[in-house]
């Protein structure tokens, strides 16, 4: 039921983008189509608190690659985190709220992210902030769908069906979407050499937000 006035929908893809890749690219056209968006932001993280900076690119590289793979008229790219200065997707998506009042966001993730969700920073708390779309990826959709998170709000699941009214709904709310698996992972990528990760330089200072 939708239970919210937006005057905009957007879907936010956080991650480090290390590189982006044609998987992040089709997970946001699906969401698009199935989510009915007006848009997706890719949050490029400054640096992921899951993760070891010694493995990550240049942010300015990073942002590069991402809007190079991007390249649709309805995907941003954006560096928020940078210009408002958070580390977590909870402080992220508060200050977006702010920022944006009027927008309905919707948190997108892959099934292996849900798996892992109990990892998060008041990872609680991010589903009782905004609603949240989650994508099958890979093997991980049956054990993501029977772990903690997906128990604790297993009340709150919407039907695939009903998609496109999560972005009008009030949190908790959370639907997972069983699309096609993409075989692209930005670990593999770095795995098989074709993606270098070179000599870490410091971030360039502040610039505008999406």
């Amino acid at each position: 039921m939708q239970v919210r006035f937006v005057r905009k929908t957007v879907g936010l893809l956080g991650g480090s983008f290390n590189p982006a890749h044609d998987g992040h690219r089709y997970i946001s056209l699906q969401a698009l189509k199935l989510l009915g968006l007006d848009e997706v932001w890719w949050l490029v993280s400054p640096l992921n608190p899951l993760k070891q900076a010694k493995d990550m690119a240049s942010y300015e590289r990073r942002l590069k690659i991402a809007e190079d793979v991007a390249a649709h008229p309805q995907i941003k790219i954006s560096d928020v985190e940078r210009y408002i200065g958070t580390r977590y997707t909870i402080d992220t998506l508060t200050k977006l709220k702010e920022l944006y009042p009027d927008t309905g966001f919707v948190w997108l993730m892959g099934a292996d992210n849900l798996l892992q969700f109990p990892r998060w920073h008041r990872w609680r708390d991010i589903m009782h902030t905004v609603p949240v779309a989650v994508f099958a990826r890979k093997n991980y959709a049956l054990k993501a769908l029977h772990a903690t998170a997906a128990a604790v709000f297993r009340l709150y699941r919407l039907e695939p069906r009903d998609a496109t009214e999560l972005a009008f709904c009030k949190p908790p709310a959370w639907v997972f979407l069983p699309v096609r698996k993409h075989p692209a992972s930005s670990t593999e990528i770095r795995e098989k050499g074709l993606f270098r990760v070179e000599e870490n330089n410091l971030p360039p200072p502040p610039s505008q937000a999406v």
